[in-house]
């Protein structure tokens, strides 16, 4: 099944067996997390709250390259949309939503809730960088 992947297929069914998901590629946490309900509402719809775990969190940095930013800047004088910026928004999202997936999977939960996600921008000296928080509460539900 997880073939594709850099590690192979057993050393990967080692790493979920004991529940070492730090260990495990994205692409992997995608795969078995994909049931993994989040969302941004505090209360899910059609399911019951049967334990409240822990607060959960997912932090990723992403670099902007010279070039991206300095497009971004044209397109401030010019008006437009930034493609590049949007991508690198898009991609920082997935990323971070999956990491959160995998510190659920940690903590043993099957939804996250309230989740929130903070967007912040770090840069100096010429460098800017794109940071992002996912936040929520890791939860194990059942449908009702």
């Amino acid at each position: 099944m997880f073939g594709l992947f850099s590690k192979d297929e057993k050393k990967i069914q080692e790493l979920i067996d004991s529940r070492q998901f730090d260990e495990l590629p994205t692409e992997v946490i995608d795969e078995i997390a994909g049931e993994i309900i989040l969302t941004t509402e505090s209360v899910l719809s059609g399911y019951d709250v049967v334990e409240r775990l822990e607060i959960i969190t997912a932090e990723c940095v992403f670099g902007m390259n010279m070039f991206r930013d300095w497009f971004a800047g044209i397109r401030d004088i010019f008006g437009g949309r930034s493609s590049a910026s949007q991508k690198v928004l898009r991609d920082a999202r997935r990323v971070c939503l999956t990491e959160l997936r995998r510190e659920a999977l940690l903590a043993g939960a099957n939804a996250v809730i309230a989740v929130d996600l903070d967007y912040n921008e770090i840069s100096g000296e010429g460098k800017s960088m794109l940071f992002l928080v996912a936040t929520g509460t890791a939860c194990r539900v059942e449908a009702n």
